[in-house]
This record gives C-alpha cells, structure tokens and sequence, in this order.
C-alpha cells in the first residue's frame, strides 16, 4: 500500500538570517541521507520538492464563478514544502520511516495512505 509523507516546515524566513543557509544545507544532507536509506529499504516510489507559497495558484468558487487568485493567502506557521510516496506494508511501516525523516526535527510530516485503503 502506498502512503504520502507530506513535509510542512516553517518558512524560510522565520529562520535567523545568520542562520539560514547553515539549517538549509543540514536539513537537505539529512533529506538526502534519509532518501537513500529509502531507496536501500526498496519502499521509496516518488518524491516531489514544492516552490514556495509565493509561486501557488489557487481557484476558489463563489457563486457560479472561479477565480484564481495568487498564493494561498492562509496565514500559518508552517507551509507544506514536499511530499515522499512510500510502499509499505502497513501505517505502522510507514509510521517508523516517518519517524526518521529529519523534517520531524523542524517541521511536521504528516501521513497518508492512499485512498480507499482500510483504516
């Protein structure tokens, strides 16, 4: 069954300046370190690195029109930055692969089967 580790993680600019590039560069070695311990395990299907908020498009209804509108405009702490697609045998698996995933250490990683898989 496969399941969505989505990353949400503070925005870059809640980060100390002096600091920025520094935390960067830590967390994407760790990401990358983090994926290839995936891909040994054979559970790692697709990954997906999002732009930032400032490069969304949204669509919302009102009434019998849709707009598109730049941006999310929701105000949050933390933004959703990517997505890693697992196979794993159960929510339990995917739950420790979770656990390891070093964005736990800044952010939250959210997980989600795919659709239709029982609860």
């Amino acid at each position: 069954m496969q399941y969505a580790l989505l990353f949400y993680n503070p925005p870059l600019e809640l980060v100390p300046a002096s600091e920025r590039e520094a935390r960067l560069t830590g967390v994407l070695a760790d990401m990358l370190a983090w994926r290839k311990e995936l891909e040994g395990a054979g559970v790692f299907r697709t990954n997906l690195r999002l732009a930032g908020v400032d490069a969304a498009t949204s669509l919302r209804r009102k009434g019998d029109d849709v707009f598109v509108t730049d941006g999310p405009f929701a105000e949050t702490k933390e933004i959703l930055g990517g997505l890693v697609v697992l196979e794993c045998a159960d929510l339990d698996e995917a739950l420790g692969w979770a656990r390891r995933c070093p964005i736990v250490r800044i952010g939250t990683v959210e997980v989600r089967p795919e659709f239709g898989a029982p609860r």
